[in-house]
């Protein structure tokens, strides 16, 4: 049996990750055992997403790691990206990722040089795949940056709107004592996030410190 891992990802806390939830079903449909599925709410161009690090740490030789496209595993530039591919491949798993060509069964029976050749075409199809979806990423990046000169020339900018609820789940975890690395894994954000937050925070009246 196939065993695979699922990892879905939106950006925002804003965002909705039902959509990419049918991938379970699907992967199961064609003959899949799931054995894990990982949700994430963080940028594609993190490397230090909690979730997927703990996916990768899971992956047992032989599984295949499933995400809706390219860009749900990553939005890094691309000597990041194929870190992050290595870091896959290199627990004896593979990517199962829409819109790049699997040669893999193909290359396995394949001669000596048709191998060699299969496997620097899926290599190709890959770097080209992750090299995309970070252009994209800079693009919308750029855009946004041109939107928010617009309006801020029209004076009507008004900063990003704080995290509130992600705020909060830093500040309640923090409060209960536990670490950064701990809070960051629990909140779905970076440490340096957590740190900022936490050092931002305000300092309570010392009457009511001294009842705590």
């Amino acid at each position: 049996m196939k065993v695979a891992r699922i990892y879905l990802r939106v950006s925002t806390d804003g965002q909705d990750l039902a959509r990419q939830e049918k991938i379970r079903a699907e992967s199961e449909a064609s003959g899949h055992y799931v054995a894990g599925v990982y949700r994430e709410k963080a940028s594609g161009a993190r490397a230090d997403r909690p979730e997927l690090l703990r996916m990768i740490d899971d992956l047992q030789a032989g599984e295949v790691v499933i995400a809706e496209k390219i860009d749900r595993i990553s939005r890094l530039p691309l000597p990041e990206a194929e870190k992050l591919v290595a870091a896959i491949r290199d627990k004896g798993a593979k990517l199962s990722v829409p819109g790049i060509v699997d040669l893999s069964e193909i290359s396995a029976v394949a001669d000596s040089m048709s191998k060699i050749v299969l496997d620097s075409v899926q290599e190709m199809l890959l770097k080209v795949a992750l090299q995309m979806a970070h252009e994209d990423y800079e693009d919308r990046r750029l855009r946004q940056q041109q939107g928010i000169e617009i309006a801020r020339q029209h004076g009507k900018y008004r900063g990003h709107r704080p995290n509130q609820a992600l705020h909060d789940r830093i500040m309640a975890f923090r409060e209960g004592g536990y670490s950064i690395a701990k809070t960051a894994h629990l909140a779905g954000c970076s440490q340096s996030q957590v740190k900022r937050v936490w050092a931002n925070r305000k300092p309570q009246p010392e009457s009511v410190a001294q009842n705590r």
